[in-house]
């Protein structure tokens, strides 16, 4: 489910919709100089993907309004398998991570630590630089 090319018109969907959470990932991306675009439920994140092609990338909340994360995430791999979804979550614990395999590709907990999400961003993108 690799998607390493990540050309220049690629975006990346940061389902988050808790402000301060948002704006640090935000600024993690800025300063990777990857182009993204928030989704603050989980039922704009599913119309985003649907409605636009150059989503190569979820960051995916999944405690989210309207449609939880999980669900989403659901959702959106039946019309767009292809694109590798990373949940994000304060539930660390292996067994609550366990429940969450099915649907996501990779799980980043939170609070997110800027080296871990760089090293989990290039198993799915190609990023020359770092921070």
């Amino acid at each position: 489910m690799e998607n390493k090319n990540m050309e220049s018109n690629s975006l990346i969907l940061v389902a988050e919709d808790e402000e301060y959470n948002y704006l640090y990932l935000d600024e993690l991306l800025n300063k990777l100089g990857l182009k993204h675009i928030q989704a603050k439920d989980g039922q704009a994140a599913i119309d985003i993907c649907r409605e636009n092609e150059n989503v190569t990338l979820v960051l995916m909340d999944i405690k989210m309004p309207v449609i939880d994360g999980y669900t989403a995430a659901q959702k959106i791999k039946e019309f767009s398998p292809k694109i590798p979804i990373i949940a994000q979550s304060a539930y660390a614990l292996e067994h609550e991570r366990e429940k969450f395999r099915d649907v996501f590709d990779d799980y980043l907990a939170k609070p997110i630590n800027k080296e871990i999400f760089l090293m989990t961003l290039r198993k799915f993108i190609n990023i020359q630089n770092g921070y």
